[in-house]
C-alpha cells in the first residue's frame, strides 16, 4: 500500500516515559514512536516483556516504512494512538518465548509477519488471518510495532517464519508485508492468468510488488500506469510490457487502443486515491476483474450506469500472508529477487532521515528503505 506526505513529520529525540533510573541500560531500546498526526520522535522506551504464553519477544535487526505508516503520521488511522511504536515490517533474531511456544526458540532468526494471527478463530480457520478477531494487523497499529531494537510478537508459533541459512536478510524483509500483499491482494485476487491482460494502476512499491509476482502466471501483457518516469522505467526493467505515463490523462485512451478497444483482464489498482480507481472501471475488460490493493481513505464512485452488464469482478482485501511460505521459497530459489525494490538503507538512529526520503519518494526516487537496528 501505497501513499504521499505532505510536509514533515516532526521527529525528536526524546526520554522514555519511565525515569532513567527506573531502569537499567539493559532495560531501555530505541523505538520510534507516533505523537499525534504530524509529530513523532525517537524515543527512550523499556524494553517489552512476554506478557502471553503464546508470545516471543524478538530483536529487530532490519525494519522497514510502509505507506500506511504514512497514513498513520498524517492521523488517517484512528485505532493507532499516539504514544504508538510504529511498524509492523522486519527480520530478527528470538530473544525469548512465553510457555506454550513450541516453534521457535532464543536465536532462531526469523520474519515477523505483518499479521498476527491466532490459527484458532473462525477467520483464521478460513486462512482469513487479516481478521483474526485477536490479532489482524495489531503490529504497528493497536499494539507496539517494530521500528525498534525490540518488538513483542503475539502467537509466535503462527505469525514467526524461520529464516533458512544464507538468505538475504534485506530481500526477507519484503516477505513481511509488501511481497504478499502485492501477490494476494493483486494477483491473486485478480484472478491472473496465462496469456492474460494486466494493468496495473500505481507503480509505486506495492504495484511494482504484484508486477513482480504477476509475472509467475505468464501474461501476455502488463501494462504500467503512472506519473513519474522514474518508476515507470523501473516498472519496464522489472518486466512491464509497456508503461504509460498518465501525466496527460490519456492513459484510458492508450490501454484501449493497445487492447483492441476490450480492456484488460485485470485491473490492479495500487495507489488508494479516487482517480485510480475510476481508472480501474473505464479499462476492465467484459468478465474481467479490478482487484484493489490501495488503501482508499475518501469515497470512490462506482459507475455502475456503466459497468451493470460487464460481467466483471470488484475484489478487496487486506492481506493475510497465507502465502508467506510459497513466497520464501520462491525467494530461496531466486525465481523472484525483492532486493529490486530495496533503494536507501538507514540506521535506526538515522530513522528522520528514513522517513524524509521515503515520504518524498518524487524528489529522492526511493522505493523500500531498510532500517538496520
Amino acid at each position: 500500500m501505497g501513499v504521499n506526505v505532505r510536509g514533515r513529520a516532526i521527529l525528536s529525540v526524546a526520554p522514555c516515559r519511565m525515569a532513567a533510573a527506573d531502569l537499567t541500560e539493559e532495560a531501555i531500546m530505541k523505538a520510534f514512536v507516533y505523537q499525534g498526526p504530524g509529530k513523532s520522535a525517537l524515543e527512550e522506551r523499556p524494553r517489552p516483556d512476554i506478557t502471553a504464553p503464546t508470545d516471543a519477544i524478538v530483536r529487530i535487526v532490519k525494519t522497514t516504512i510502509c505507506g500506511t505508516d504514512l497514513h498513520i503520521l498524517k492521523g488517517d488511522v484512528p485505532s493507532c494512538a499516539p504514544g504508538r511504536i510504529l511498524g509492523h515490517e522486519g527480520v530478527g533474531v528470538v530473544e525469548a518465548v512465553g510457555a506454550a511456544v513450541t516453534a521457535f526458540h532464543p536465536g532462531d532468526r526469523v520474519i515477523v509477519s505483518c499479521i498476527s494471527s491466532c490459527g484458532k478463530c473462525e477467520y483464521c480457520r478460513k486462512g482469513m488471518y487479516s481478521h483474526c478477531t485477536t490479532g489482524g494487523w495489531i503490529l504497528g497499529n493497536t499494539i507496539d510495532g517494530t521500528q525498534a531494537e525490540f518488538v513483542r510478537t503475539p502467537y509466535a508459533d503462527t505469525s514467526l517464519y524461520h529464516i533458512p541459512a544464507g538468505t538475504d536478510e534485506d530481500a526477507l524483509v519484503m516477505l513481511s508485508d509488501i511481497l504478499p500483499t502485492g501477490f494476494e491482494c493483486g494477483v491473486l485476487n485478480g484472478k491472473v492468468q496465462p496469456g492474460s491482460s494486466v494493468a496495473i494502476v500505481g507503480a509505486g512499491p506495492i504495484g511494482l510488488a504484484a508486477l513482480l509476482t504477476a509475472q509467475f502466471y505468464s501474461p501476455a501483457e502488463i501494462i504500467m500506469i503512472d506519473f513519474d518516469d522514474n518508476r515507470l522505467a523501473i516498472a519496464t526493467r522489472f518486466g512491464a510490457t509497456t508503461a504509460l505515463n498518465n501525466s496527460d490523462g490519456k492513459a484510458v485512451e492508450k490501454v484501449m487502443a493497445l487492447t483492441g478497444g476490450r480492456g484488460v483482464d485485470t485491473a490492479i489498482e495500487a495507489v488508494g486515491v479516487p482517480a485510480s480507481f475510476v481508472t480501474c472501471e473505464d479499462i476492465v475488460a467484459p468478465g474481467g476483474t479490478i482487484a484493489n490493493i490501495g488503501v482508499h481513505g475518501m469515497k470512490v464512485d462506482l459507475h455502475l450506469e456503466r459497468l451493470w452488464d460487464r460481467n466483471i469482478a470488484i475484489t478487496t482485501r487486506l492481506v493475510d500472508t497465507v502465502t508467506t511460505p510459497m513466497l520464501l521459497k520462491t525467494v530461496q530459489s531466486r525465481k523472484v529477487d525483492p532486493t529490486r525494490l530495496i533503494t536507501h538503507h538507514f540506521t535506526l538512529d538515522r530513522i528522520l532521515d528514513a522517513y524524509e526520503t521515503f515520504g518524498h519518494a518524487a524528489k529522492t526516487n526511493a522505493l523500500k528503505v531498510i532500517i538496520e537496528a
